[in-house]
């Protein structure tokens, strides 16, 4: 038993003592966590689905989320656990997959991780590789990796581990995968960089890449002898990146690239207060000083100031169809999916009508609420309520009572207890949300 003595009163062998404890409790509560969700898809088996109504357009279907042999689950589901333990729709239904996954396909992984044997993410990780196996192929990997699951190698052998089992499990499944990643050839952007860099990833067979980085070796060799004393040439690292942009133009060594470069189009928005110091956001990217837009972007953009959108001026229209300036205007306010816990920021997302139009919804800002097609499909076929008492702030409630705050910082659970009314404060401005009482409640 953990002392209840503050932490700065206690002992080094106390502190380690309380810091094994709250491990053992987190790992604990990953289990259960596992239980909670494979009891959430027995609950929500296909069973429950009306086949009539599951055929119409855009209503719920049963969706198989685990591997084969594994019961389909509702399609809905995963919106409903996810928002109420703070997850995406998408990870909740990963976590459904392979809660059902170790519960049919891997029986002894499971047992070790309900006795606390094995940590549930290195059962999560053996679930999602094992999930186009057939069950025979699936307990042959579970035997295979369930006495080294316990921690006993590190992670990066532990992944190889899996990788070669499931390999041996299903060779032609292997060789199918293997046919369908030559096939997988991209040259692409990459997201989620910071700070102003970025990548660029090339995919291809292992003697494509071979021979793209022996060309870009010899050409970095040959800047380093031809222009030593380029101030953009120091090292290495930059000779290659650069080696790598002339090979892609067609450039010669000393050919000026900003007259041979493509024009792109960047979104950067501006941001100005007297109290912090001038910061921009670039679409795609995330927040930059202005520092860095003056000596990346200043010696070669040319730059289109547009005046601030009034986002509270864009008048309704008389229309189901949405304005492209209603977009615009969304999408500044609000750039990232109105589903609790979502995660996309894709300008393509659906603009949806809070009120439906067909139910007297205006076609004008604070009426839109950009999602994606999925979650569009579960706010207007699915058992949820949702109202938006401010321009760009929405409150969800799911079937069981449980109330959502989405606005541009993210999402939060908001305290209120079933069947009760919700009052909630923003910047001191009290309102109230009702609750349709003909709303169909959970059984």
């Amino acid at each position: 038993m953990v002392s209840s003595v503050a932490l700065e009163e206690m002992s080094e062998d106390e502190v380690l003592d309380f810091a094994g404890a709250c491990a053992e409790t987190a790992r604990r509560a990953e289990v259960d966590l596992l239980r909670a969700a494979y009891q959430w898809a027995v609950a929500h088996c296909a069973d429950r689905l009306d086949p009539a109504e599951a055929g119409r357009p855009g209503r719920e279907r049963a969706r198989q989320l685990g591997g084969p042999g594994v019961e389909p689950v509702t399609e809905f589901a995963a919106a409903e656990l996810g928002a109420r333990i703070g997850r995406s729709p998408y990870a909740a239904a990963q976590l459904i997959a392979d809660a059902q996954d170790l519960r049919h396909r891997l029986p002894q992984l499971w047992t070790r991780v309900e006795a606390g044997e094995v940590r549930a993410s290195y059962a999560r990780h053996v679930a999602a590789k094992t999930r186009d196996l057939q069950p025979i192929e699936a307990a042959y990997v579970d035997s295979a990796v369930v006495e080294s699951a316990d921690g006993r190698i590190p992670w990066s052998r532990f992944e190889a581990l899996v990788e070669a089992k499931v390999a041996q499990a299903a060779p032609a499944l292997a060789r199918e995968k293997e046919e369908r990643a030559a096939q997988a050839r991209f040259a692409k952007k990459l997201r989620g960089e910071a700070h102003g860099m970025g990548s660029f990833l090339v995919h291809t067979d292992i003697a494509t890449i071979d021979a793209i980085e022996a060309v870009v070796a010899k050409r970095a060799a040959r800047l380093a002898e031809t222009m030593p004393d380029a101030p953009h040439l120091q090292t290495d690292d930059e000779r290659r990146v650069h080696a790598f942009l002339l090979l892609v133009t067609g450039a010669g060594d000393d050919t000026d690239l900003a007259e041979l470069l493509p024009s792109v189009t960047m979104f950067v928005h501006t941001y100005a207060g007297p109290d912090r110091e001038d910061a921009v956001r670039v679409e795609g990217h995330g927040p930059l000083t202005e520092a860095w837009v003056r000596q990346v972007l200043g010696p070669h953009a040319r730059f289109t100031i547009q005046p601030v959108l009034d986002l509270a001026g864009q008048a309704p229209v008389d229309a189901y169809e949405i304005p492209d300036r209603h977009r615009q205007a969304v999408h500044l306010m609000t750039p990232a999916d109105t589903f609790p816990f979502a995660s996309s920021t894709s300008r393509s997302m659906q603009v949806d009508h809070t009120i439906p139009h067909a139910q007297g919804g205006i076609s004008g800002v604070g009426n839109y609420g950009p999602m994606t097609l999925r979650h569009h499909r579960v706010k207007t076929h699915g058992r949820w309520q949702v109202q938006q008492p401010f321009p760009g702030i929405y409150i969800w409630r799911d079937q069981y009572g449980a109330f959502y705050l989405v606005d541009h910082t993210g999402t939060r659970r908001l305290p209120g207890a079933p069947q009760q009314p919700l009052v909630v404060e923003l910047w001191r401005t009290p309102f109230d949300v009702d609750i349709d009482d003909d709303y169909p409640d959970a059984a």
